[in-house]
């Protein structure tokens, strides 16, 4: 859901009085997105953080004297892609060399951005799909910068479960690869990064899970992992080989988003899922163990979680 801002001298004329327009920020209707430009408040606060990011560029491109390149988390959000923790505040720009200091309320990052590196996406400008990883897989934290891969992995590769693609998926790495490696420092977290990088986690959950099972020290990690079924295919999100578990993150999207749900009602998705636990557990005679962001936290949390049903990682040297 994009976020509708307003110039100042709109709200203004419509208002007939800026002392109006005053009054309605204090009230808390509208939020002063940066210096001249205004949003709805209702919007803004229901709005999902990728909205949110996306809102603050504009407002950034709304108010510069010229069209800034967007980089980072905020080129990642302009691409769709999903974000972990993203920084809600300021906008991430990038500039050359020689180019004075960016606007207010950014974040600066110095570097030679190539023409073919430099796309634009509904009027604002931005760092092509494999640049805006290059640059995240280098400078975010781990867990960050592989929620944005694994999205652009997606986009790439395909999101039909069972049609992965993985030579379109390994030409991206290389080409994101190719443009890492012209930066001077951080080259070897994009490298550990895009090794651990697939597309074929869903959801950011699915990317942070993944993570914190590999902590916990869990090797064979399978993904969307075929169970026949009758008459159709069921896909768990984990399989762990080592346990002889599966595992499910559950972000409860799949049972109020419509597009999953079909029409369903909350029970019958309930119920529809109890049925396809029971024949996945029924007929594999593995344990399946659901957790939620709350387990996440750390490894060690969600290793609370998976004891609690009998299942423990590897035992290493």
């Amino acid at each position: 859901m994009s976020i509708r801002l307003f110039r100042h001298e709109a709200l203004v004329m419509a208002s007939r009085s800026a002392d109006a327009v005053r009054q309605r920020v204090r009230a808390g209707e509208l939020i002063r997105v940066r210096r001249g430009v205004y949003a709805d408040a209702d919007s803004w606060r229901t709005a999902r953080p990728e909205d949110v990011v996306v809102a603050r560029a504009r407002a950034v491109h709304l108010t510069s004297s010229r069209a800034p390149v967007f980089s980072h988390e905020t080129a990642a959000a302009l691409h769709g892609l999903p974000l972990f923790r993203p920084d809600l505040v300021r906008s991430h720009v990038i500039l050359g060399e020689a180019r004075p200091g960016g606007p207010a309320g950014t974040v600066r990052h110095r570097g030679v951005v190539t023409a073919d590196e430099v796309v634009e996406i509904d009027g604002l400008r931005c760092t092509s799909l494999a640049r805006t990883v290059a640059d995240l897989s280098r400078c975010a934290s781990f867990d960050q910068a592989v929620v944005v891969a694994d999205a652009a992995l997606r986009v790439v590769g395909g999101h039909a479960r069972g049609s992965y693609d993985r030579q379109r998926a390994e030409a991206f790495v290389d080409e994101v690869s190719t443009c890492a490696r012209d930066s001077a420092h951080g080259r070897g977290q994009s490298d550990r990064v895009m090794r651990f990088a697939d597309g074929r986690a869903e959801l950011p959950g699915e990317s942070i899970s993944r993570i914190r099972l590999r902590e916990m020290g869990f090797r064979e990690i399978q993904l969307q992992v075929a169970v026949p079924g009758p008459g159709t295919t069921y896909f768990v999100d984990f399989g762990l080989a080592e346990a002889k578990a599966f595992g499910e993150f559950d972000g409860r999207l799949k049972y109020v988003d419509g597009r999953l749900t079909r029409g369903l009602s909350s029970d019958e998705v309930f119920d529809r899922e109890k049925r396809r636990e029971d024949w996945i557990r029924g007929t594999t005679q593995r344990r399946l163990v659901r957790w939620g962001w709350g387990d996440l936290a750390s490894a060690e949390t969600l290793a609370r979680r998976l004891a609690a049903f009998g299942i423990e990682p590897p035992r290493r040297a």
